[in-house]
């Protein structure tokens, strides 16, 4: 005897997996099961969206079942086709991104601003003047204005003007100078081949000198000759240190000799330890530097004046250069 329909439970169980299944439906959400059929796909809609939740609860009315959808399983669209589930990226990954698209922006626009930037750099270092030369080791401030300790190479423009190490320059090209970086910025704007009127003091002594400066290649054009010399470069015999000193009774600094070489050309001409150099072949002597400059551009094995003093006695002393080896 058949149960009255209406007395029949609202729910069922799958044959398959056993998950509770409205009485009417007749395939399992949860596995695709068709009653009597086998599995299924899932190709209708849901029938009791609308009824309130607890129906089957004992309210005699159906109750709402969403499709089941396992979490990276197939989801139903609402055509019945069946949808794979999109993964998501998580906010580590979108950080991860970020960085990776922010370094290779980096890294494209650094490569094309560097060659603008260069370009730019050459463009205006071409368009400046190339600054001129004086042909002295240095410039240094003193209390007076500026000076410097040798004149190199042969044959610069200070040579060519008289000057010597220790002369100190007051007024380059009717400027007064104070400072190093003064003459300096003068020598980068005054044009390469300019003559100009140089005002410097010796021994106390104000002098006046012109000066025609020169390109940084024509300086170490200069420079490369003299050290290329063919007949190589002199040897006076010192043998140990020399002291820039004050001369007793002048406003003059000469150089002292502290040690002569036995049987090299300054002591066989007769020079001795102690004598202070104020002259080498007509060249005023007033640094250490200046002599060893002015030794090393005599011609060996000629004959060169030397003057010094010895005690209060002053003395020009000949003296046959030897050769550098």
């Amino acid at each position: 005897m058949s149960m009255n329909p209406e007395m029949e439970p609202l729910v069922t169980t799958c044959g398959n997996c056993h998950s509770p299944m409205p009485r009417d439906l007749r395939f399992c959400r949860n596995c695709g099961f068709r009653l009597g059929e086998g599995p299924a796909e899932y190709t209708e809609t849901v029938r009791f969206q609308n009824t309130p939740p607890g129906a089957f609860a004992g309210g005699g009315a159906a109750t709402s079942f969403p499709p089941y959808v396992a979490p990276g399983s197939m989801a139903p669209t609402s055509s019945g086709k069946i949808r794979k589930r999109r993964g998501r990226m998580s906010g580590m990954t979108w950080m991860f991104l970020g960085l990776l698209i922010f370094f290779v922006a980096a890294a494209a626009f650094t490569a094309i601003v560097r060659p603008i930037r260069q370009n730019i750099g050459a463009a205006a270092r071409s368009a400046s003047p190339p600054r001129s030369y004086a042909g002295v080791n240095s410039f240094d401030t003193t209390e007076s204005g500026v000076t410097f300790n040798n004149v190199e190479p042969p044959g610069s423009p200070a040579d060519k003007a008289g000057l010597v190490g220790g002369d100190i320059i007051t007024t380059f090209d009717g400027q007064t100078i104070t400072s190093d970086d003064e003459i300096m910025d003068l020598l980068g704007r005054t044009p390469v081949g300019q003559t100009v009127d140089v005002v410097y003091v010796r021994d106390g002594e104000t002098k006046t000198t012109k000066l025609t400066t020169v390109s940084k290649a024509e300086f170490d054009r200069l420079a490369r000759l003299f050290s290329n010399r063919p007949e190589g470069k002199g040897r006076f015999g010192l043998d140990g240190d020399t002291e820039r000193v004050p001369i007793s009774g002048t406003k003059m600094f000469g150089v002292r000799l502290d040690g002569v070489s036995p049987s090299l050309p300054a002591d066989m001409a007769g020079i001795k330890t102690g004598d202070i150099v104020i002259e080498f072949d007509g060249v005023p002597i007033r640094t250490t530097e200046e002599l060893d400059s002015r030794v090393r551009r005599a011609l060996p094995y000629t004959t060169v004046d030397v003057t010094v003093m010895r005690g209060t006695e002053k003395i020009k002393i000949p003296v046959k250069m030897g050769r550098q080896t």
